[in-house]
């Protein structure tokens, strides 16, 4: 009888031994990955938020977990991000999700690459070892840049050009030129002129009425355009106005040919009238010899 026991007592330390061995065997490892990421791509130099997923915290004996985001290149938190964040495990309940989720709003670097863009993340649990992974968030510059200029200013009609060029690699839809309202530029009329559609390395012009001061001036210009992801967005510039170039271009180029014009027709008439005039004296001196 007591054998018996005895071998039964050791078949129960056994069995209690060979699961201590699996769970040894099988620590904690939580599954962290990015189920989204708005804007999707990213912008170098903007916002964007990631919503990590945490799985397997099912099991009680994890204990609390800490998940947390590094700051490394190109990955820049928001100050008011709590990081990094602690969740207790042991969250499993039969016919429902365990998982965590875990937003964070991140600052990209202005210089982040276009494409995968590694996103350092670490987790530990209970007293175990810190790990570390990486997880890549997609990147493209989808932002504009333009150089404008006034390409014609006429101080009798008042109305003023701009020419603008896209220089960057990508092309805009919708592109739109604002005057906002300022000291010493009046406008007439609107002063939102919608130019249509731009490509890279491409120009078009704006017109506007205005009346402009002499001398020179800063006129400043809102650029609005919507990108590639249908995004829209506003650029300021400054633009450099010299009367100087403009004074008297126009009248210089159309009144002296006015007038060249008008004494080109008053000679033609007085010509035409003297030789209509001599023909007639001709007929009459040629009728009196007939006769």
């Amino acid at each position: 009888m007591k054998k018996s026991m005895i071998a039964s007592l050791a078949i129960l330390i056994a069995i209690f031994s060979t699961f201590g061995i699996i769970s040894a065997a099988n620590p904690c490892a939580p599954g962290i990955s990015i189920i989204n990421q708005d804007p999707y791509p990213a912008i170098p130099g903007d916002y964007v938020k990631v919503v990590f997923q945490v799985t397997g915290l099912e099991n009680p004996n994890c204990g609390i977990i800490t998940f947390g985001v590094k700051e490394n290149y190109p990955v820049h938190l928001d100050p008011n991000v709590v990081n990094p964040i602690t969740i207790n495990s042991g969250t499993y309940r039969k016919d429902f999700s365990s998982f965590f989720l875990a937003p964070y709003k991140i600052i990209l670097d202005e210089n982040a690459l276009d494409g995968e863009n590694p996103i350092e993340i670490y987790y530990s649990t209970g007293t175990g070892p810190q790990v570390t992974q990486d997880l890549n968030i997609t990147v493209q510059d989808t932002r504009a840049n333009f150089e404008v200029y006034v390409k014609d200013y006429d101080f009798t009609t008042r109305i003023l050009t701009f020419e603008i060029l896209n220089t960057a690699k990508v092309n805009v839809k919708a592109l739109t030129l604002e005057i906002p309202k300022q000291s010493g530029i009046e406008i007439k009329g609107a002063n939102r002129v919608v130019v249509g559609d731009l490509d890279s390395n491409e120009y078009t012009t704006a017109d506007f009425e205005a009346i402009l001061p002499q001398g020179q001036t800063n006129i400043n210009l809102s650029v609005i355009y919507t990108d590639s992801i249908n995004s829209r967005r506003t650029l300021q510039k400054s633009v450099n106005f010299d009367s100087a170039y403009f004074v008297n271009v126009n009248t210089k180029s159309t009144i002296p040919w006015f007038w060249i014009i008008v004494i080109i027709l008053v000679i033609a008439f007085f010509v035409w009238r003297s030789i209509k005039k001599k023909k007639r004296e001709a007929e009459r001196r040629k009728k009196r010899g007939m006769a």
